[in-house]
C-alpha cells in the first residue's frame, strides 16, 4: 500500500518540518526490507540446530525417545551432568563474590594487582587447565577432579559481573545500615547480597552453560557427561540416533536453565532513582583478617592460574628438549589465525543486519530475530557440530569437511559476541548523519560504505575481536567439522595431550594462552581504572 501523499501548500499554509520518525523511515527504507531479509537469514542458521533436533525427535517418535532415553545410561550421564553443574555453580558462586566483596569493599592491599590476577585464568582455556592437572596429578580423573578443575576455570564468570555490580551499588545504603547498628556480616547480606542478585544469576547460568557445553577437560579427566557421551556415540556409530537423543536431552538442559534464571531473577528493579553523585564506598578495614584473606586469594590463584602455567611451562622445556618441531607449530598456528580471522569477518558481517535493525527498526519482529541469535549459540557446540554434520552429509553433501561448513559454526557459536558490540556502536551513532546524507542524494550503498561503516567501525573491530580469539581456542566443533588435514592449535594439543604425549602438547597449548591474553587485559582494564591500591 502506497503511504498517503500530503496535499501541497498553498501561499498562506505555514510548512511543518517533516516528523523526526518519518525522516529515519525515509532514509533507511531503501535497505530496511533487505536487512530484514538477511537478519532473518542469520537467525535461521543459528536456529538449525534446534530445528535439526525437534525435527529428528518427532520423526523418531514417542516409542523411539523411550528406547534411546529412559534407560540406565541416560540416567547416569544425568546425575553426573547435574551433580557438576550445581557443585561448579555453587562454589563458583561462593569465590567469585567473596573474592568480588575482597577487592571491591574492603582495604586490601594490592586491589589492582589482585583483580587483574582473578581475571587472568579465563586467559588458560579449561581444556588446557585439565591438561595441565592431569599431566601432574593423573589419578585426578574423579568427580572432584572434574569439580575442581571447571571451578577453577569458570569462577571468573561470576567474579566480573558481581565486581561490576558492587561498583554500582548506592554506598549510602550501606552506610546507613551500619547506621542503624547491623554488623558487617548483615549489610553484606541484607543490603548488598539482594543488589547483586542479577548479577550472581547471569554469572552462575553463563558457568551452567558452559559446564554443560564443555567437552575437552571432562573428557581429559574421564568423566562422562551428556557432551562427551555425544563424541563417544558419534565417533562410534558415525551420528547413529542415540548421540541425537542424548544431544537433545543435552538442549533440553540447556533450556531449562535459561527458563530458570528468568524465574529466579524476577522482576525487581536495584536501580536508583535519581543519578545521585557518583562516589565510592568507603572501603572495610580488615583487621586480623588481613593475612587469611591474602593467603585466600593467593591460594586461589595459585591452584587456577600458577599451576597451569608452571605445568606448561616444565612440560613445554621437555617438549624443546625432545626436539620441538618449529615448522609444523608455525604451519598450525598460522592455519588456526587464517581460520579465527575468517570466522571474525564472516561472523561480524552476518551480526550487522540484526545489530542494526534491533537499533534503528525497534519491534517485535527485529527483537526477535536478534534473541533468536542467542538462543542458538545458547546449544553445546557438540550439538551445533552433531546437526551440520547430518545436514551436510544428507543435504548438501559437496559441502562436508569444508571450511564454510566450519565458519557456519563458529558463526552459530559466536555471534552474540559479535552483535552485542555492534548494537552497542549503532546505539551511539547518530542517525542524523545517514540522514543528511540521505537528503543530499547519497544512495543506500554508497551511505553504507561513508557514513555508516565508519561510524559503526569501533564496534565492529571489538565484535571480531571476540570472534577471533574464542575460535583460536575452540575444540569442540573443530574436531568434528574440520576438513581432512586441516589442524589448528586445539586439535594439535589435543592429538597430542589425547596420547599422553604432554612434551608435544605443550607449545600449542602455550601459543593458545599467549593468544588469549590481549582478552584477559581488556576484560580487567576498564574495571582496573576504578580502584585503588
Amino acid at each position: 500500500m502506497s503511504a498517503p501523499v500530503a496535499p501541497a501548500a498553498g501561499p498562506g499554509t505555514p510548512v511543518r518540518p517533516a516528523p523526526r520518525g518519518r525522516a529515519r523511515a525515509r532514509s533507511g527504507a531503501g535497505r530496511t526490507p533487505v536487512t530484514l531479509v538477511l537478519a532473518a537469514a542469520v537467525a535461521a542458521l543459528a536456529l538449525l540446530p534446534l530445528g535439526y533436533i525437534a525435527a529428528y525427535t518427532v520423526d523418531v517418535g514417542w516409542s523411539g525417545i523411550q528406547d534411546l532415553v529412559f534407560r540406565p545410561r541416560v540416567g547416569r550421564l544425568l546425575w553426573n551432568t547435574a551433580r557438576l553443574v550445581g557443585g561448579t555453580v555453587l562454589l563458583c558462586a561462593v569465590l567469585g563474590v567473596a573474592a568480588a566483596w575482597l577487592v571491591e569493599r574492603t582495604a586490601l592491599p594490592g586491589r589492582r594487582i589482585w583483580h587483574v590476577l582473578l581475571v587472568a585464568p579465563l586467559a588458560v582455556p579449561a581444556f588446557v587447565n585439565s591438561y595441565a592437572w592431569i599431566s601432574l596429578l593423573p589419578g585426578l580423573d574423579t568427580y572432584g577432579g572434574a569439580l575442581l578443575v571447571v571451578t577453577l576455570s569458570y569462577f571468573p564468570f561470576v567474579y566480573l559481573p558481581v565486581v561490576a555490580a558492587f561498583r554500582g551499588l548506592d554506598p549510602a545504603l550501606e552506610e546507613t545500615a551500619r547506621g542503624l547498628g547491623l554488623s558487617g556480616w548483615a549489610v553484606f547480606r541484607r543490603v548488598q547480597l539482594p543488589q547483586l542478585r542479577v548479577a550472581l544469576l547471569g554469572g552462575s547460568l553463563l558457568i551452567a552453560l558452559h559446564v554443560l557445553a564443555e567437552f575437552g577437560a571432562l573428557q581429559m579427566l574421564r568423566y562422562p557427561t551428556f557432551t562427551t557421551a555425544i563424541y563417544d556415540q558419534y565417533r562410534a556409530t558415525f551420528n547413529g540416533p542415540g548421540a541425537t537423543m542424548l544431544a537433545g536431552v543435552l538442549v533440553l538442559l540447556c533450556l531449562l536453565l535459561l527458563l530458570a534464571e528468568l524465574r529466579l531473577r524476577g522482576r525487581r528493579g536495584y536501580a536508583r532513582t535519581g543519578a545521585g553523585v557518583a562516589r565510592p564506598g568507603r572501603p572495610a578495614r580488615l583487621g586480623a583478617l588481613t593475612v587469611p584473606a591474602l593467603l585466600g586469594l593467593a591460594g586461589l590463584v595459585g591452584l587456577s592460574l600458577a599451576v597451569p602455567l608452571v605445568s606448561l611451562a616444565v612440560w613445554l622445556v621437555r617438549g624443546t628438549s625432545a626436539g620441538l618441531e618449529l615448522g609444523v607449530l608455525a604451519t598450525t598456528t598460522g592455519t588456526t589465525l587464517g581460520l579465527a580471522a575468517a570466522a571474525a569477518v564472516v561472523t561480524t558481517a552476518m551480526a550487522l543486519p540484526a545489530g542494526w535493525l534491533a537499533v534503528r527498526a525497534r519491534g517485535r519482529l527485529t527483537t526477535l530475530l536478534e534473541r533468536s541469535t542467542y538462543l542458538g549459540s545458547s546449544v553445546p557446540a557438540i550439538v551445533i557440530a552433531l546437526a551440520l554434520v547430518t545436514l551436510a552429509i544428507n543435504v548438501t553433501p559437496w559441502i562436508y569437511q569444508t571450511v564454510p561448513v566450519l565458519l557456519a559454526a563458529y558463526a552459530i557459536l559466536f555471534l552474540p559476541r559479535a552483535i552485542v558490540t555492534v548494537r552497542a556502536a549503532v546505539e551511539q551513532s547518530p542517525q542524523v548523519y545517514d540522514d543528511v546524507a540521505a537528503s543530499l542524494g547519497s544512495s543506500a550503498p554508497d551511505r553504507l560504505r561513508r557514513v555508516t561503516l565508519p561510524l559503526l567501525a569501533p564496534g565492529i573491530g571489538a565484535g571480531a575481536a571476540l570472534v577471533f580469539l574464542a575460535v583460536v581456542t575452540e575444540l569442540t566443533a573443530t574436531l568434528l567439522l574440520a576438513p581432512t588435514g586441516t589442524t589448528t592449535l586445539a586439535t594439535a594439543f589435543w592429538s597430542a595431550s589425547s596420547a599422553v604425549e604432554y612434551g608435544s602438547a605443550a607449545p600449542y597449548a602455550v601459543v593458545m594462552v599467549l593468544l588469549s591474553a590481549p582478552a584477559t587485559v581488556l576484560l580487567s582494564r576498564d574495571a582496573r581504572r576504578g580502584l585503588t591500591t
